[in-house]
């Protein structure tokens, strides 16, 4: 049997300029690198970054699990506040130009994630702030290290969540608390992130990776193109009615019998009842 070398592993990722992308057992890591700018997703090629990435796993059928984390202290402080504050780079020019860099700029990542068709994990390494915590919150799942802060701080600014984040955390927590964390403004630490169900879990700095590549592992072990359709049904549920929902399930349910893959793993959990 052959062995793919990491040469032509490398060969396949996208070229990104802010970010690190590795692929490994079926696991893609994007890692956000502008540390100097506490990984800020405006004034950088994040933006970019991120929304190369997410088109590229929907592409790449070796990559069954994202995971998303970020370099240095942060994962993300959201929007540049030295921008905000000169009214520079993506927050310059009148109301019509402000609307359409978001429309052509941040906006691009919650429309971009949404839309990919593997799970996402966000490896929360320190501070999520703003967008920020926006960008957690579009994962389908987030570790947290105990060092992590969140915060959904817009008003704070005198800002709105224009990224989208206004929508994601109330189908997240529930709406009452989502209110509460966006319109005070307040910065709250891992454990209550998790107590509120925001993060999944919470561990040392030094063990976030290995969980989170724990997690996403177990994920990219199961049948790869079953794996995707099952989220697709997912994040379906959330906005269709149960009718038409078990009619889609119906038809999925045919292609997955008719799959390769099914019967390999049908053959597989009988190899181990036997054992039992």
């Amino acid at each position: 049997m052959s062995v793919e070398t990491s040469t032509s592993v490398e060969k396949r990722l996208p070229q990104l300029t802010d970010a690190s992308l590795t692929l490994e057992d079926r696991v893609a890591v994007l890692t956000l690198n502008r540390h100097d700018l506490r990984n800020a997703l405006t004034g950088s090629h994040l933006i970019d970054d991120i929304v190369t990435t997410a088109q590229w796993v929907n592409q790449a059928h070796e990559v069954s699990v994202l995971v998303i984390t970020g370099a240095g202290s942060a994962f993300s402080a959201g929007g540049n506040i030295l921008d905000m504050a000169e009214r520079g780079g993506d927050f310059a020019g009148d109301v019509a130009e402000c609307e359409e860099r978001y429309r052509r700029g941040i906006q691009r990542i919650p429309l971009a994630l949404q839309d990919v068709e593997v799970p996402i994990i966000a490896a929360v390494n320190g501070a999520a702030i703003g967008a920020g915590f926006d960008l957690a919150n579009m994962a389908d799942m987030r570790i947290a290290s105990s060092k992590a802060k969140f915060g959904e701080t817009f008003l704070n600014l005198g800002i709105i969540p224009g990224d989208g984040g206004a929508w994601f955390m109330q189908r997240l927590i529930g709406y009452q608390k989502a209110f509460e964390l966006t319109l005070t403004g307040r910065v709250i630490d891992a454990t209550e992130a998790k107590d509120m169900g925001i993060v999944l879990d919470v561990v040392a700095p030094d063990e976030l990776m290995t969980k989170a590549l724990a997690l996403a592992k177990r994920i990219a072990s199961q049948p790869p193109k079953a794996t995707r359709l099952t989220k697709r049904l997912m994040k379906m549920a959330q906005r269709t009615e149960l009718k038409d929902f078990l009619d889609v399930c119906a038809s999925y349910q045919g292609m997955c019998h008719n799959e390769p893959e099914h019967l390999a793993a049908v053959n597989r959990m009988l190899v181990s009842m036997s054992k039992n």
